[in-house]
C-alpha cells in the first residue's frame, strides 16, 4: 500500500499579518526581585536570534554608560547609567542627573528605532517615582513604540497608568510556607 501527500493549496485571501504586535509586560512586587527571571527570559530570545535591549536605570557602580553596553552573547546587549554608584533616593548631584537623562534619552531613541525586538526597562518604577523620569514621557513611548516590539517595564510601587496600558501584568509576592 502507498500512501500519497498532497501539499494543500493556499487560500490568499486569509493572509496572515507579517507581523506579530509586541506586547507591553509589567513585572512588580513590594520586593525587588524579578530582574533574574526577566533576564532569563530575556537570553532566551537573544538566544533564538532576536535583538534584545536591557537597560537598569538605577544601577551604577561599573561606570558603563550606554556607550559601553556589555555584550551576553550575539544578541543582548545590557546598559546601565555612567555612574560610580547605585541610585537609592531623589537628591542625585549634576552629574548623575545628567547620566540618568542621557540614558533615558538613548532608550526612546533606540526604542523608535525599531533595533530590537525586546527592550527591558528594569526598576523604571522607582526611577519614575523618585522623579528621575517623567511618567508622561514613558506613556508616549509606549505609545509610539514600533508595532512589532516587546517592552518589559520592572519595579515595585509601578504607577497605575502603566498597568493601564500594560497587555499582561506579573505580580510577584511573598508568600508563607503553610
Amino acid at each position: 500500500m502507498v500512501a500519497q501527500l498532497q501539499t494543500p493549496t493556499l487560500n490568499l485571501t486569509h493572509s496572515l499579518p507579517h507581523t506579530v504586535e509586541g506586547l507591553v509586560q509589567v513585572f512588580t512586587g513590594p520586593h525587588r526581585c524579578f530582574f533574574t527571571s526577566v533576564m532569563a527570559g530575556a537570553l532566551r530570545i537573544a538566544g533564538q536570534g532576536s535583538p534584545v535591549l536591557a537597560v537598569q536605570f538605577l544601577k551604577g557602580g561599573i561606570n558603563q554608560g550606554h556607550q559601553h553596553p556589555v555584550r551576553l552573547g550575539q544578541n543582548l546587549d545590557w546598559v546601565r547609567c555612567d555612574l560610580p554608584r547605585c541610585i537609592d533616593k531623589a537628591d542625585l548631584d549634576e552629574i548623575e542627573m545628567r547620566s540618568v537623562k542621557q540614558l533615558w534619552e538613548y532608550v526612546q531613541n533606540t526604542v523608535r528605532q525599531g533595533r530590537y525586538a525586546l527592550v527591558i526597562l528594569d526598576e523604571l518604577s522607582l526611577a519614575v517615582n523618585l522623579g528621575l523620569i517623567p511618567e508622561a514621557e514613558v506613556l508616549a513611548l509606549i505609545d509610539s513604540k514600533p508595532q512589532d516590539l516587546d517592552i518589559i517595564l520592572t519595579g515595585p510601587s509601578m504607577p497605575a497608568a502603566f498597568l493601564d496600558v500594560a497587555d499582561q501584568v506579573t505580580e510577584i509576592r511573598h508568600t508563607l510556607a503553610q
